[in-house]
């Protein structure tokens, strides 16, 4: 069995700690049909030193979950393995700037439509009521730029007041209904191949479709737009890529990118019609 390196979440950090383990089991049952075992670590053992990583052929960091929360340290911690040419699958270049959704804007400028989108440096009572203006939503939807899971991310009509806005950075977009109506679509890519997509709803009332707010999930066949979308959010990264999770929705009749999710996305492989083994194919040709 070749042994691989999987990040797992600051151990300091108990957010995810019922969440988790349950996540990595299930890619380690499928990497173990493929002759691989997944040794998790936490990342937050290897921000100043990669020592501890240096002899795994491969370190996916899939479920290095909460670093938005420690963006800092997580950024000092990548720079730390580009430097040392560790075999990150995904790159850990690709891990810096994937963990800020300006990159989000960058990919805009080459041509892939996403929400509309105000970008600001700070989120306050005015900036809102000038974003309302500007869009002529009815409602948005205000998150910061470097987030995980819908944190920090609010839900706004006008007049509302600010509870826990995001701090720094921040993107504002007209909230999109679809998200409740058709829900949000995820694609998943393992190895540059298409594998399965799962569709997320809110409950009744919510707009956040993650497990956690109680998000309905099933398996489903794309509809074609939206494969062509994904595949055109993936050539645009250009990025030699094991894995992406391209998460999308309807504005209008159209699809647009809500985010690439290339660091540690679930795979939700319960609903993989192969259980993961495409996922595992993938890693098995990385080593090979």
């Amino acid at each position: 069995m070749t042994q691989i390196a999987v990040l797992t979440p600051d151990p300091a950090d108990p957010s995810y700690a019922g969440q988790w383990p349950g996540v990595l089991e299930r890619l380690s049952q499928a990497l173990a049909k493929a002759g691989v075992t997944a040794r998790p670590t936490p990342w937050t053992d290897h921000v100043a030193d990669a020592g501890g990583l240096a002899a795994f052929p491969l370190i996916l960091p899939v479920v290095a979950w909460g670093y938005h929360r420690d963006h800092e340290r997580w950024m000092a911690a990548c720079r730390t393995w580009i430097e040392a040419g560790l075999p990150f699958a995904n790159p850990a270049s690709v891990l810096a700037w994937n963990s800020d959704k300006a990159y989000l804007g960058r990919l805009a400028d080459k041509g892939v439509p996403i929400p509309a989108t105000i970008w600001s440096e700070a989120v306050d009572d005015a900036v809102v009521t000038a974003a309302f203006a500007e869009t002529g939503a009815s409602q948005l939807v205000v998150k910061p730029t470097v987030s995980g899971g819908a944190w920090r991310t609010l839900r706004l009509s006008p007049g509302d007041a600010l509870s826990d806005p995001p701090v720094g950075r921040a993107m504002i977009q007209p909230y999109l209904p679809a998200i409740e109506t058709e829900g949000e679509t995820s694609l998943l890519f393992f190895g540059g191949r298409f594998s399965h997509a799962v569709r997320k709803r809110p409950v009744n009332g919510d707009f956040r479709i993650q497990v956690q707010f109680g998000g309905l999930y099933e398996p489903i066949e794309p509809p074609a737009e939206a494969l062509v979308l994904a595949e055109r959010v993936l050539a645009a990264i250009d990025e030699p890529l094991l894995y992406a999770r391209i998460d999308m929705t309807r504005d209008g009749g159209h699809w647009v990118l809500m985010e690439a999710e290339l660091i540690e996305p679930d795979f939700y492989l319960a609903y993989a019609p192969d259980g993961g083994a495409a996922f595992a194919r993938a890693v098995r040709e990385r080593l090979g």
